[in-house]
């Protein structure tokens, strides 16, 4: 099969197209023909060496993917040629992952629905829509009728985030450091879209006198001290990701946090996206009550390089995907440039 493989950490040349064996399943895990895959930051990290130690290279990116089984136990659930989703559990870190036209999985990550939508929709949900929604329930248990803000929220979990908690009946403030990309905070459903100069307690506090009842925190600890001033008495703070990169705080001390005020962290895993819960999540976006932040389909392993770049260069909100072609017999080739 045809895969992408980082040979070795380095810039986008380190990312090669490559003929290698399609991977042999083991017993408790599933064989997936990718048909479409997510491209994200952490992928991106993972190319410059910048992952944890967890990574070693060569080796096959990716750390979602949609498509159809292939290949699964006989006495498991799945069966081939259903429609599944992938995601986190160490896929494209500490085994290969779903840049290529197969990957391997353990079953308890794999997610099966049934849907209509193109693969260049589905393929953008399941790592953005995992986040968001772990985020949401499990880090904050927003509740309708609740106001939410989102500090980082031109991200594609920021995005997915903002069209969940609507469909859930919140509130949404969210954040934005550029203006122009207010506009995009709106079509996601933001009903107070805020432009982020590193401090927005004060402009929260005019919209919110008493605070926001929940906050997710996707730029990082180098805001993190003043997104606790946004929240109000006994609301909660959730530390999903670190978008300015600074995942901790020199010299922390509990008596940062405001009286009353809650910080959590979310850092979850398939399992947090049961298969009902993406169903009515899939059965949405058919109806147009949620919309998928796209920024732009690729098509082929060829184009992973240019993906990879959009994503790093952070110019255009919204998912990249890559959408495969369908599998046909190849001959052995060298190593491609993609």
């Amino acid at each position: 099969m045809r895969a992408v493989v980082v040979t070795r950490p380095g810039g986008l040349d380190a990312l090669e197209i490559k003929d290698v064996p399609v991977p042999v399943r083991r017993p408790g895990w599933v064989r997936i023909r990718v048909k479409a895959f997510g491209v994200n930051e952490s992928e991106v990290a993972t190319r410059k060496g910048e992952s944890d130690a967890e990574v070693t290279y060569p080796r096959v990116p990716g750390i979602e993917g949609v498509g159809m089984v292939d290949e699964a136990d006989e006495d498991g659930e799945l069966r081939p040629g259903q429609q599944v989703a992938t995601m986190m559990g160490g896929m494209g870190r500490s085994y290969d992952g779903a840049y290529a036209q197969y990957v391997t999985v353990p079953a308890a990550q794999v997610i099966p629905f049934e849907t209509d939508l193109p693969w260049e929709v589905v393929g953008a949900l399941p790592e953005m829509f995992q986040t968001a929604y772990g985020s949401l329930t499990t880090g904050l248990d927003l509740k309708a009728g609740q106001t939410l803000l989102i500090r980082g929220g031109t991200s594609t979990v920021g995005l997915s985030a903002a069209t969940i908690a609507k469909d859930l009946g919140a509130t949404v403030l969210s954040t934005t450091r550029s203006p122009e990309r207010t506009g995009a905070l709106r079509a996601a459903g933001v009903d107070h879209p805020l432009v982020d100069n590193g401090t927005i307690a004060d402009r929260v506090s005019e919209l919110m006198p008493e605070g926001v009842d929940a906050v997710l925190e996707l730029v990082g600890c180098s805001v993190l001290p003043d997104t606790l001033r946004t929240v109000r008495r006994h609301g909660t703070v959730c530390f999903t990701g670190a978008l300015a990169g600074q995942w901790t705080i020199p010299d922390f001390t509990p008596f940062m946090i405001p009286n009353g005020v809650r910080l959590t962290s979310y850092g979850g895993q398939a399992a947090d996206l049961p298969a009902d819960v993406f169903a009515r999540q899939l059965q949405a976006i058919t109806a147009g009550r949620l919309e998928v932040p796209v920024a732009k389909v690729h098509h082929g392993l060829e184009q992973v390089r240019a993906a990879q770049a959009d994503v790093e260069s952070g110019t255009t909100p919204g998912k990249h995907v890559v959408v495969l072609p369908t599998i046909t017999p190849t001959t052995p080739r060298r190593a491609e440039p993609l």
